[in-house]
């Protein structure tokens, strides 16, 4: 088990989730999203790795309008845990990678919050 939130960019996951402050991946059950061959049912992922994309981020479009990033399954994560992936996506755009990581590992937090 990891003790430390770790800064890191890499943890970074494509929808804008920050892995390094998940409890899965804190506890060894989860390598995070970007080394989660297991994660083939996530269109995110896949669309991100095909176009090349970080994360979201760097697609010209608004999350809120595409609709893999802003499906059923999405928004009932949002609901469940009170997280704004959009807005995590809008901050990675902000303040870049390496400042996001940063912010959300100091903060202990694998989203930012509704």
């Amino acid at each position: 088990m990891k003790t430390k939130i770790e800064v890191d960019k890499d943890l970074i996951a494509y929808c804008g989730l920050y892995c390094g402050a998940c409890r899965k991946y804190l506890n060894g059950k989860c390598p995070g999203c970007r080394k989660n061959e297991k994660a083939q049912w996530c269109k995110v992922r896949i669309c991100c790795m095909e176009n090349n994309f970080r994360s979201c981020a760097n697609c010209k479009l608004n999350p809120h309008d595409c609709k893999k990033f802003n499906n059923f399954f999405s928004k009932l994560f949002a609901f469940i845990f009170k997280s704004d992936r959009e807005g995590c996506i809008c901050r990675i755009r902000d303040v870049g990678e390496d400042a996001y990581a940063e912010e959300m590992s100091e903060k202990q937090m694998m989203t930012i919050k509704k």
